[in-house]
């Protein structure tokens, strides 16, 4: 049955206050998590939630953008936009995974990179682009889920995976359709207009080649039934992760190369 949501219907769904965040698919998920803090530089940026997992015996690495539901909470986490020591932090993580030999599952929900002044004054694009490079040479498995928004550079920065999984409703674009409707048409009340053209729904972007594969959500989307959703996310996780684990490291490298050399290729030549 063709997908019946319009691309703005999606952007509503994933912006619903009640939409599961990815502190709560962590708790649903897996058996065990530890939180983890701090970039080692600056400070701890709640905007991303890093730790340790534990599922069917096997230690993951968790890196997840994290929003908040209340005014406090997101003022906490900063509405989910993360600064740069979100990156660095993140960074941090990723090299103790590969220290550890533990793969990573990255969760991304995100409206962008903060746009701030004290953010681009401690280097906001250089983490970005620094926790890009060093996902696309960490010699481990890597899993990434969208599991709200994805946009901008703020969702790119952890989006260098083995794997891209994406749920149904989630979407994932160069900026928010307000943002290009503003840039394009001067006009961000355009946005609607936008996010049709953008090609920013999972569906869009499995055609594209952006994306592995699409987890179903219920009816409604994924806060109608979260624990559904969580249990399609893990019976994935597993999947993908035994699909991966035995990988010679150096060809996980070359693989994870080629994967976003050839989507590049594919989408230049649409």
């Amino acid at each position: 049955m063709p997908d019946k949501l319009t691309a703005w219907d999606k952007v509503q769904i994933v912006r619903d206050a009640n939409r599961p965040t990815s502190l709560d698919y962590i708790a649903n998920i897996f058996d065990e998590f530890i939180e983890l803090h701090g970039d080692r530089c600056f400070s701890d940026d709640k905007a991303t939630v890093c730790g340790l997992a534990r599922l069917n015996d096997i230690n993951f690495t968790i890196i997840a953008q994290q929003k908040g539901r209340s005014t406090k909470e997101n003022i906490e986490r900063n509405f989910g936009m993360p600064n740069p020591e979100s990156y660095r932090k993140s960074i941090r993580f990723m090299k103790q995974a590969e220290k550890f030999n533990r793969p990573i599952i990255t969760f991304i929900d995100t409206k962008g990179a903060y746009p701030g002044l004290g953010a681009e004054e401690r280097g906001q694009g250089e983490a970005i682009a620094r926790s890009m490079l060093e996902m696309s040479k960490v010699k481990v498995p890597i899993i990434v889920i969208v599991i709200g928004e994805g946009s901008s550079g703020g969702a790119l920065a952890i989006g260098l995976g083995d794997k891209i999984l994406m749920l149904e409703n989630a979407i994932y674009s160069i900026l928010s359709p307000e943002g290009y409707a503003s840039i394009l048409w001067k006009d961000s009340k355009r946005a609607k207009e936008a996010a049709e053209v953008m090609k920013i729904t999972a569906q869009d972007l499995l055609k594209l080649n952006v994306i592995d594969k699409i987890i179903k959500e219920p009816k409604g989307g994924a806060q109608t039934d979260i624990k559904k959703t969580a249990e399609a996310i893990k019976k994935e996780i597993i999947l993908e992760y035994d699909a991966l684990k035995n990988i010679d490291k150096n060809a996980l490298i070359e693989l994870r190369y080629e994967k976003f050399r050839n989507m590049g290729e594919y989408i230049k030549n649409k």
